[in-house]
């Protein structure tokens, strides 16, 4: 990497890696989830293709209004022909693709990856959400609002049979908030 550039890396690598120190969501696992984000998410929240495709929607969806989201959410929830499109633009966009490699290089720890424009619209995922926006949602507004890592309640997955968390970083770029990632753990298996 060239100086400049790996000097910013380090600085995002470093700033997440304190922001996870500083969070605390009385969660049991708290401790060996901030080493997964120090250890891998961090890589994730500052590789240039995450970040690239957050800014290209961001350029998009920054000016939406509330009605335009909220007609988004309802098609991504619809179950119509024209839902599924929609869903399958994100489900297979490149970011997706890339969050299907990271979810399938550790599939037992990582139930689900996703990433969350500025106005916590879904960029990218490695499954299939239950809804398109997620700016109502603590695992988008902590990120936002506090620069900080949200970690979710662990609860039991019937469908996995597993007990999974929710890890949920800020993505900045040049110190800017420009989204947020989700990361399902499953929490047995750290």
């Amino acid at each position: 990497m060239q100086g400049h550039m790996m000097n910013r890396f380090l600085s995002a690598t470093a700033a997440i890696c304190v922001m996870a120190s500083a969070a605390t969501a009385g969660n049991p696992y708290s401790d060996t989830l901030t080493s997964l984000v120090d250890s891998t998410i961090s890589g994730w929240v500052t590789d240039p293709a995450v970040v690239a495709a957050i800014i290209a929607q961001n350029a998009e969806t920054a000016s939406y209004s509330d009605d335009q989201v909220a007609e988004l959410d309802a098609l991504w929830q619809s179950g119509s022909a024209e839902g599924r499109e929609f869903i399958d633009g994100i489900w297979h966009n490149a970011l997706s693709e890339q969050l299907k490699g990271y979810k399938n290089q550790s599939p037992q720890l990582f139930s689900e990856i996703f990433v969350v424009d500025g106005r916590g619209l879904n960029v990218g995922q490695s499954n299939i959400t239950s809804d398109y926006f997620q700016g109502d949602e603590a695992k988008w507004q902590v990120p936002h609002d506090t620069g900080e890592i949200h970690f979710g309640d662990v609860e039991f997955d019937e469908s996995s049979q597993t007990y999974l968390s929710q890890v949920s970083a800020p993505i900045m770029h040049e110190g800017e908030f420009i989204g947020t990632i989700t990361v399902g753990v499953n929490v047995e298996g750290l």
